[in-house]
């Protein structure tokens, strides 16, 4: 996982408990807030453990040990703080999640002895499950070697997410003062996410189970244990059994697209606006009855999909559009499916200063992007949408090269 503040609102409540034999540490008391403004990284550690320790979060024992001698991760710092220069379009995101031989690994793994016990419990499909198993570490086979503590440590004295990563840091804190897990078995991505399914502390505390039954949570060594957390998490954010996540959809000529990224109806309602499945199979009774969002993620040329409920709870795992296609696709495939029936266009990344360009325009123009930041989100496709409805053309939202230069012309940037 990456950057998952919104895990730690959203799965936020009772832990799911130390396992048998094993010690229990506070979890009722919050760390106070951090205090505004720069600080360097000695001032900040010394001022958390004052904070912790008077909020009785984390035994005093386990703060002076996992804090001694703690210094600051230049390299994380350096990934924290990194832009790419060139934004990576849809399609190349999923080229590269969609290869054989990730669906070759998919299909052989997809009859492990745990899945059925996890499907009755969750209600997840195992073919979605290995979708994320993929995606957040290549099946197991990538799970990073940065100390979380320590990359925490560094996040919440750079400032920039400060509150975040105190909160995780705690937490790390307190998987290790529980005893379930000691500090050298914490190792991950520099953002602070572990295991075979990329938990963040704070999710793994309120969201990691036991999943082969030894009476431990470990998510580095036990697949049963990471893909049982992940139907965990999915389950409660809303994941609805029975129902698909999306499905590619064709639309008629002279199709509305300002409709994407808008309402959310049943196919029913879709279809009457022409919009059919792409495979051109009727609807099941659970998905027709469900409510469904157009998204054209490459823009009109490219593959366009009916995201139902289940996408957006895979969004809960990762926020990100991409990502949940991946994940959805790479699961479809893993069930058998073909590929999609429209292939992906070439797309050309668009560089920082051309994505910001196109925002400023937009707001120039009247038509509010948000933040000329250089991420082309929900708020810049919205407005872009418009600027294009109101010039007669393919309201698809989407940014290509010759959008930028239509704006910066119109707008005389």
């Amino acid at each position: 996982m990456h950057r998952r503040v919104f895990l730690a609102l959203l799965l936020a409540g009772a832990a799911a408990g130390p396992a048998a034999g094993q010690v229990a540490v506070p979890s009722g008391s919050a760390l106070p807030p951090p205090p505004a403004g720069p600080m360097g990284f000695n001032e900040w550690l010394q001022d958390f453990r004052a904070r912790a320790l008077a909020a009785g979060i984390v035994p005093k024992a386990v703060l002076d040990r996992e804090l001694a001698g703690l210094t600051p991760n230049d390299r994380v710092s350096a990934l924290d703080g990194a832009q790419p220069e060139f934004s990576r379009p849809v399609s190349a995101y999923i080229k590269a999640a969609l290869t054989q031989s990730r669906i070759d690994i998919g299909m052989r793994r997809r009859n492990e002895p745990f899945f059925p016990a996890i499907e009755r419990r969750y209600g997840v499909p195992r073919e979605i499950l290995m979708g994320i198993w993929a995606q957040e570490s290549g099946f197991g086979s990538i799970l990073g070697d940065f100390d979380i503590i320590r990359s925490m440590a560094t996040l919440a004295a750079d400032g920039r997410r400060r509150a975040w990563a105190e909160g995780e840091l705690v937490a790390a804190l307190q998987i290790i003062a529980s005893g379930e897990h000691p500090r050298s078995r914490l190792k991950g991505s520099w953002a602070g996410a572990f295991g075979q399914t990329q938990f963040i502390p704070t999710t793994y505390l309120s969201t990691a189970v036991d999943g082969d039954g030894d009476g431990r949570r470990d998510l580095w060594g036990s697949a049963a244990d990471a893909l049982a957390s992940a139907a965990n998490l999915l389950a409660k954010a809303g994941w609805r059994r029975g129902e698909t996540w999306a499905r590619e959809v064709t639309v008629p000529s002279g199709f509305d697209f300002s409709l994407t990224e808008g309402p959310k109806e049943t196919p029913d309602w879709w279809e009457a606006r022409g919009v059919r499945r792409a495979d051109g199979r009727p609807w099941a009774a659970a998905d027709r009855a469900a409510p469904a969002q157009l998204i054209a993620p490459s823009g009109a040329g490219g593959p366009l999909f009916l995201l139902f409920p289940n996408h957006f709870a895979i969004r809960k795992y990762n926020n990100s559009t991409a990502y949940a296609l991946a994940v959805g696709l790479l699961a479809d495939r893993f069930a058998g499916m073909g590929p999609l029936a429209k292939a992906w266009p070439e797309e050309v990344g668009l560089a920082l200063a051309d994505r910001q360009a196109a925002q400023r325009a937009l707001a120039a123009l009247g038509f509010d992007p948000g933040a000329p930041d250089g991420v082309v989100g929900v708020n810049t496709r919205a407005a872009l949408r418009a600027w294009q409805k109101s010039r007669g053309l393919t309201a698809d939202g989407y940014l290509s090269m010759d959008m930028v230069r239509r704006l910066r012309t119109e707008a005389r940037l």
